[in-house]
């Protein structure tokens, strides 16, 4: 199946504009990273199979992108039957995958078993940058809050008068900014432990592992593999490699890796900030890494009421990616002033502890993004009496020391998804005395109910909060449905409470 030494050739393609013609490359999935490969590829002369199990009839955009490859083209198969093993009738140097592929998928594990490469996206797009002038990294993984922190960092970047950008995992494919033809003085790089399975040669100038905590085992077939991957972000770091001081395991991770010479630790904590650490001094954001007299001294980066802008309530997790964020920008040597002014000018996106109105006293939070226990605990963690509302897909995670942990803070939980059993046994173990309402309907209306339920349980100045603790395909489309149907229910509520 192989083409035989080809290996040599590929430890050869580490620019846009290395020899990459007549590579021929397997490029599995269509989706957004899969579709910018293969277009990359066959752009430099490759010679490019792109195969998704996927339905174009079902799926418009797959559907839409498959038509551009082929006109373009690249040779395009859809349907199961052409990624349950590799084209025999081709033989490859390459197969490029999208992140969400595991490794046990079969045409994956065939490839590994033939001797063939797998690249993820993200290891083509660091091979492709350019050859002279290409824009540092500076990359972020863990399991929850990374797209906040590279929004910010972006916005820190900006403010410092870069050209920069947020890509990766965040939503815009790696290779659409290292490719663009107005190049970006810097990125910064969302990195999912999927992304970071798939990746070998990246060389950051900054890194950060914001957390780490059981998620996506299913995928990484264990804990221990799924941390080990998170790790990867920091290796080959060229000037700092930051961990969360309340985060033991990422400090572990920093110092298992292996970086290049120079490179520091760089901590950040919700506290006071040691040597060599961003932190919390009173109302300020402290620098004790990024100056001269660090010993002695440090650098005011912002205030909390920059951090926490416009929004109700400033969690606790959302000051950690603004310090993560800040330490990040330093090291690139952005200023302070501008690390102040990125995040006065930063908007959160939808459905990260968003307020959703208030009703008869009681306010409503939609926070659908926190889709794994983790999350939900960072956000019940930011509130004092709380009526939860939680379930879905929990895709193996544990949540009894979630709820173990937030069981002082809750006044009632109304239950959804496939996976709400399992909150309810977790409930019922350690915090026996709160009310739970159990709403077994799949519909995707049911969160008129489901708001219904969580009033009835709140009192004035409670919060009802949309925290699910787990995935939302089981009922919808994506988190961003159903915080949107939350929020709408919640609009629905309010006007009614107006009208009588």
């Amino acid at each position: 199946m192989s083409s035989g030494p080809i290996g040599g050739r590929l430890d050869g393609l580490t620019s846009a504009g290395a020899d990459w013609s007549g590579l021929r490359v397997l490029v599995a999935g269509v989706g957004l990273s899969g579709f910018a490969a293969a277009d990359a590829l066959h752009e430099r002369g490759a010679r490019v199979i792109a195969v998704d199990g996927g339905d174009p009839e079902r799926s418009t955009a797959l559907r839409e992108r498959a038509n551009i490859l082929d006109i373009l083209g690249v040779d395009v198969r859809l349907g199961a039957e052409h990624v349950a093993h590799l084209p025999y009738e081709t033989p490859l140097d390459l197969v490029v995958t999208s992140p969400g592929w595991r490794p046990d998928q079969p045409l994956l594990a065939e490839a590994a078993q033939a001797g063939i490469p797998v690249w993820g996206e993200v290891e083509l797009a660091w091979r492709m940058r350019p050859e002279v002038g290409a824009a540092p990294w500076l990359t972020v993984t863990g399991t929850n809050g990374k797209t906040t922190t590279v929004n910010m960092l972006a916005s820190m970047l900006r403010a410092a008068g870069l050209r920069a950008t947020s890509a990766g995992n965040v939503g815009t494919p790696i290779l659409e900014a290292v490719l663009h033809p107005d190049p970006y003085d810097v990125i910064a790089v969302e990195l999912s432990s999927f992304q970071l399975h798939w990746s070998d040669s990246l060389a950051p100038h900054a890194s950060a592992c914001l957390n780490v905590a059981p998620d996506h085992v299913d995928w990484h077939g264990s804990f221990e593999e799924y941390t080990r991957a998170k790790g990867k972000v920091y290796a080959n770091t060229k000037v700092a490699c930051v961990y969360n001081v309340q985060d033991p395991v990422t400090e572990q991770l920093v110092m298992d890796a292996d970086v290049q010479e120079g490179c520091r630790a760089i901590g950040f904590t919700l506290g006071v900030p040691g040597l060599s650490m961003v932190g919390v001094v009173e109302d300020v954001l402290a620098d004790r890494a990024f100056v001269e007299q660090r010993r002695t001294s440090a650098a005011e980066l912002a205030t909390l009421e920059d951090v926490r802008g416009s929004q109700a309530t400033l969690a606790p997790h959302y000051l950690a990616n603004a310090l993560a964020a800040a330490a990040l920008a330093r090291a690139y040597g952005v200023p302070p002033v501008a690390v102040r002014d990125g995040l006065r000018a930063f908007t959160p996106d939808p459905h990260r502890i968003a307020d959703a109105g208030t009703v008869d006293g009681v306010r409503y939070v939609d926070d659908s993004k926190a889709t794994n226990p983790h999350a939900a605990a960072s956000s019940l963690s930011a509130f004092e009496h709380v009526v939860w509302v939680a379930g879905g897909l929990l895709k193996g995670a544990d949540v009894d020391d979630l709820v173990r942990e937030s069981a002082s803070r809750l006044r009632g939980v109304v239950l959804i998804g496939r996976d709400r059993a399992q909150i309810a046994e977790a409930l019922a173990r350690h915090a026996p005395d709160v009310p739970v309402v159990d709403v077994p309907t799949t519909d995707t209306g049911v969160m008129d109910l489901v708001v219904a339920h969580a009033a009835d349980l709140a009192q004035p100045g409670d919060v009802v909060l949309l925290a699910p603790a787990a995935a939302s395909m089981d009922m919808f489309e994506n988190y961003g449905a159903r915080g949107d149907a939350f929020a709408e229910a919640v609009a629905r509520r309010a006007a009614r409470a107006e009208g009588e």
